[in-house]
């Protein structure tokens, strides 16, 4: 462990974490957790398990999430960063913009991500993302008409 590593706020170590989202680098990603590190996804969300157990699985994740990612992400806005009560605890609503590759359309997510971080490394993650707003801008749902509202 790095000694920038072992001084690293949990503040300091989401700045890093939406760097590496960023540039889509799954090693940069990684090497933010501790070996035994737990990822966890609590709302379902196609193609990714409920969670990646350790350093190498969150690795491995990532780099077949990210290869052949359908959208370009070029901006991380933290809407509201939080302090928990336990100062290892960070708490970040984030939206993440950027366009999606195949049709140039622009991209919008919201998100909220909780770190654990202890020693500069990131113990526990649990990432909120809103799956149904991610496939409606990729095309994988179909629009239905409202019934409620029909003519």
């Amino acid at each position: 462990m790095s000694a920038s590593q072992t001084q690293a706020s949990p503040r300091a170590v989401l700045r890093r974490y939406h760097r590496a989202m960023l540039a889509k680098s799954a090693d940069d990603l990684a090497d933010l957790y501790a070996i035994d590190a737990v990822h966890e996804f609590p709302f379902a969300f196609p193609a990714f398990p409920e969670r990646y157990l350790g350093r190498a699985e969150i690795r491995v994740g990532y780099r077949a999430a990210w290869q052949d990612h359908p959208v370009d992400i070029t901006e991380i806005t933290e809407v509201v960063t939080y302090s928990a009560e336990d100062p290892a605890v960070v708490i970040a609503d984030h939206a993440i913009s950027g366009t999606v590759r195949a049709t140039g359309a622009p991209f919008n997510l919201r998100g909220l991500l909780i770190l654990e971080v202890h020693d500069g490394l990131i113990t526990h993650a649990r990432d909120y993302m809103d799956a149904l707003s991610v496939m409606g801008q990729l095309g994988g749902l179909v629009d239905r008409p409202d019934p409620v509202h029909a003519d």
